[in-house]
Parts: structure tokens; C-alpha cells; sequence
């Protein structure tokens, strides 16, 4: 099943969502339209327990390469701009918001510029996979704005650390794919050619996973990140795991295990 959106693909096989970018001809930059189509797409995500991990893709030679500068993207002076100036920024933050709050792992192909927003929607991704010729950069600050937009200033310094993010915030300077992998902004540097194939593998491994298991995982990390010491961790693990223990599905990968085979989940 391939939804086609103006600036944006869907695509379903089997349990994977693909959500592709498609601006090739302009990087996959952010316009409006892409920016609505990028909160609606993901929003819709949240009901859909048919699909259990989502591939977040550019079409073309780049992931994102930032807010599109051009004419459409950029709101003229006059009356009423600073109420649509909100308006999109409150669409672009949106976006960050709904990807964290659909219950799929969301694994980032990471190629060429990831830049601005682009990086930010890197950013609220789960795992970001990259090629050699990955860079990223905070560009916000290249055009006369602050540093963290779209939740980086909150996403970077949980994912690599106060210092590093604060040396890329303050400086708009370039990580490479490299070290961004060092540093664990990356889980792995793919080929090219080899980065879909190797984004569908690692969907597979988390396919093993129990459907509940799953969700409950990610809702788990984004509370335990910022929640209120080891007491409050473990009573919010011990709640997640005494309900996965209930399920069928529970039942079955102990039976599976035991019996050598692949699991059958029902998500009961």
C-alpha cells in the first residue's frame, strides 16, 4: 500500500511504514506543505497497530537539508506575520511532537546534508542509521537564529552528552557520519547503496519483539529519560513488565523459546 502525498510518500510492507521525503529536487528542504504532511503522517501513525516500525527515508542524494529558504517557505513582512510565523513553527515542532508520541521505534536513513529541521526530525527519531557521506549540522545558527529548534536543544545534550552538543550548537560546525557514530548519534554507517536494505534489517530485529512489548518499550524510554530518580524508573518498569507478563504473547515466546522456533504474536 503507497500513499502519496503532495511533498511526502507512504508506503506499507507488511509491518514496516516507510514515511519517504519527496523534494529530491530540493533536498527534501522543509516547506509548509512538507512540514503539515510530515505532522499529519506521523499522527496518524499513533492509531496504526498494523504497522510496527516506521523507516523514515529522503528520496534522492539527501535526508533533509533544512528549512527550504525559498519563496513559499518564508513568511513576507506585513500585517499578521508574526501570528503565521507561529503557525509554522508550531506545524514544525509538531512534527518532533508526533514522532515521539506514536508508539512505532522509528529508524532515520540518514544520506548527505541533515541539516536544521532535517536534523531535528533526525534527532526524534529512535535510531538514526547513516552513509559515509552523511554530515549534520545545528544550521538555524548559519541564519541568524538560535541554536536549538524543533527539540534538538532538548534531544542533543539526552543523546551525546552537554559538552558535544554544546559545541555543535554553538558553532553550527558539521559532524560527520563517523563521529557522529563515536559519539552514538549513530548506530551504524551503511553503504549507499546498501542503507534501505540494511534500515530493513534492522526493522526485522525489532519485528521479533512482542507487538505490546514493543510500544510499551518506547513509551517507557521516552518517561524514563527525564523521570524523577531510580524509585520512579523501577515502579514505571515494574508496571510495564507485570502487564506483558499478563499477554498471550508473553506465553508464546516462552513456548517459542523453549520449542526452538519463531514466535506466532497475536497481540493479545
Amino acid at each position: 500500500m503507497v500513499i502519496t502525498y503532495q511533498f511526502l510518500r507512504f508506503e506499507q510492507r507488511g509491518e514496516i511504514g516507510i514515511v519517504t521525503l519527496d523534494r529530491p529536487d530540493r533536498l527534501n528542504a522543509l516547506n509548509p506543505g512538507l512540514m503539515e504532511e510530515l505532522a499529519a503522517c506521523f499522527t496518524a501513525l499513533r492509531g496504526r497497530h498494523d504497522v510496527r516500525v516506521v523507516l523514515l527515508r529522503g528520496e534522492g542524494r539527501a535526508f533533509c537539508a533544512g528549512a527550504d529558504l525559498n519563496s513559499d517557505a518564508m513568511v513576507p513582512d506585513g500585517p499578521g506575520r508574526a501570528q503565521k510565523q507561529v503557525r509554522i513553527q508550531k506545524i514544525a515542532s509538531g512534527i518532533v511532537a508526533a514522532m515521539r508520541d506514536c508508539p512505532q521505534p522509528i529508524i532515520a536513513l540518514l544520506k548527505g546534508p541533515v541539516c536544521g529541521g532535517g536534523f531535528s526530525i533526525a534527532l526524534a527519531a529512535d535510531v538514526r542509521l547513516a552513509t559515509p557521506d552523511t554530515r549534520m549540522n545545528v544550521a538555524n545558527l548559519k541564519v541568524g537564529l538560535g541554536g536549538p529548534d524543533m527539540g534538538s536543544g532538548y534531544m542533543l545534550p539526552r543523546l551525546i552528552g552537554w559538552s558535544a552538543a554544546a559545541a555543535l550548537m554553538f558553532t553550527g560546525d558539521f559532524i560527520q557520519a563517523e563521529r557522529a557514530c563515536q559519539l552514538g548519534l549513530v548506530a551504524e554507517i551503511a553503504d549507499p547503496d546498501e542503507l534501505d536494505r540494511v534500515g530493513e534489517e534492522w526493522a526485522g530485529r525489532m519485528l521479533a519483539a512482542s507487538p505490546m512489548g514493543l510500544r510499551l518499550t518506547k513509551e517507557s524510554l521516552n518517561q524514563l529519560v527525564d523521570c524523577n530518580g531510580l524509585a520512579a524508573a523501577l515502579a514505571m518498569e515494574d508496571i510495564q513488565q507485570t502487564l506483558l507478563l499478563g499477554t498471550a504473547d508473553h506465553r508464546e515466546a516462552v513456548s517459542a523459546f523453549l520449542e526452538k522456533r519463531k514466535p506466532d504474536y497475536r497481540d493479545e
